[in-house]
């Protein structure tokens, strides 16, 4: 997917969800994508799971001022109930910011989870 590629003067990248132990859910961090173009990867990587029943869904929104987030229609990973990895691209993106949205589900779950952003940059 990347193979080749120079992620620093290529993309415009960074994590939404930093790598953490989390048992609630929660929003990540806006990531300006004001030099690229509508799409854009997806990582989720998730390490030790715990609880009972866990699940993890993970969605992406966008937004015009990094304040008021709007869901991105199709923009979801499968949803994790162990450990794992999931990527995909998102070709519909209308909006500068960007973040996940982790919604964590079971009894006393767990993930070690993060969740990084791509963004083919429109010149370099």
């Amino acid at each position: 997917m990347l193979s080749g590629k120079d992620l620093v003067n290529e993309y415009t990248w960074g994590r939404t969800l930093t790598p953490a132990a989390r048992t609630s859910t929660g929003n990540g961090t806006g990531i300006d994508l004001a030099d690229t173009g509508p799409e854009f990867f997806g990582i989720l990587e998730n390490g030790t799971t715990s609880g009972s029943s866990p699940t993890l869904d993970v969605k992406f929104q966008e937004s015009d001022d990094n304040s008021t987030f709007t869901d991105i229609s199709g923009a979801a990973f499968t949803q994790l109930t162990a450990a794992g990895a999931e990527r995909i691209l998102v070709r519909n993106r209308t909006k500068r910011y960007v973040r996940a949205v982790a919604t964590i589900g079971g009894t006393s779950p767990s993930f070690a989870c993060m969740v990084l952003i791509l963004s083919p940059k429109k010149s370099y």
